[in-house]
């Protein structure tokens, strides 16, 4: 847990959430978004090499990671878009620069299109924008959460690590997947895992995934071309919503493209974070 700290606390309307900054107060804001069933620790490789140029913005959501997991808490994509909104109001982000990957995706989308969000620049990896998702293990356990929380600690442990061990093509550094999977064990983690499931319902994505055209700032969209959870074609039906959209093929990647091609991803958002209207859009 050390290596990876968010030493500040944001009282939202879905709970505490934890958050953090890297670089220099006054730098070009970014913000990262995590997805599920992560938290900000993925993003820790590019915020940190980002940080050299910018004031990095890292975040847990409500349910997420070091933030707070309690009974009956709302952690949709609904409340997560307003906690986003808040969040933004709350650093004093006017138009920041957003990468945003798998339910960050959504919320970030959200956010901007219901809740009034202004980005300067949006880059999307591996997103959850498009129906259907959801892999069938995930629908699976939305539909018998209450069964699945009832699971022995022990079959639940091995459930979540293969689970978010299918997220990475080549595989996650065991002490990586250990992490990954340690804010879901024990008492509230448990429960908190099979709630963030049940409530993620595909409406969410359904209210808003006709109104991509409205996007006019520069988007870029990266997919790992070995993505098992959503295959890269949706990235390429994404793009051609998007007015404005480019996609981003990273070769040798699956979902976790954090974990899977650090290098390849952060050159590719360096390169457009820095001049995010350099290229035409190509699809």
């Amino acid at each position: 847990m050390s290596e990876w700290q968010l030493a500040e606390t944001f009282r939202s309307t879905s709970g505490d959430v934890r958050w953090g900054s890297l670089g220099q107060p006054g730098q070009d804001p970014v913000v990262l978004l995590h997805g599920t069933p992560f938290s900000s620790y993925i993003w820790r490789a590019v915020a940190r090499s980002l940080a050299r140029r910018h004031q990095v913005f890292v975040w847990d959501m409500p349910g997420y990671g070091l933030s707070e997991m309690s009974v009956g808490q709302d952690v949709s994509l609904a409340a997560q878009g307003k906690v986003f909104t808040e969040l933004l109001a709350h650093w004093g982000l006017e138009e920041p620069l957003v990468v945003a990957h798998d339910f960050g995706g959504a919320v970030s989308l959200r956010a901007h299109l219901l809740h009034g969000a202004r980005y300067r620049a949006l880059a999307l990896v591996d997103p959850v924008a498009l129906a259907p998702w959801g892999t069938s293990f995930f629908r699976l356990v939305g539909e018998h959460s209450e069964v699945f929380e009832q699971l022995p600690p022990a079959l639940h442990h091995a459930l979540v690590r293969e689970y978010v061990g299918s997220a990475s093509s080549p595989g996650l550094h065991p002490a990586v997947l250990d992490r990954l999977v340690l804010p879901w064990l024990g008492d509230p983690g448990q429960a908190a895992f099979y709630r963030q499931i049940a409530q993620a319902d595909q409406l969410h994505t359904d209210e808003v995934q006709d109104r991509y055209g409205e996007i006019g700032i520069p988007t870029l969209v990266c997919w790992g071309q070995d993505d098992t959870w959503i295959p890269v074609a949706k990235g390429h039906e994404l793009v051609a919503r998007i007015p404005s959209a480019r996609l981003q093929p990273i070769a040798g990647a699956g979902h976790l493209v954090q974990e899977d091609a650090p290098a390849e991803l952060t050159a590719v958002l360096i390169d457009f974070l820095q001049n995010p209207r350099q290229r035409p859009a190509t699809r």
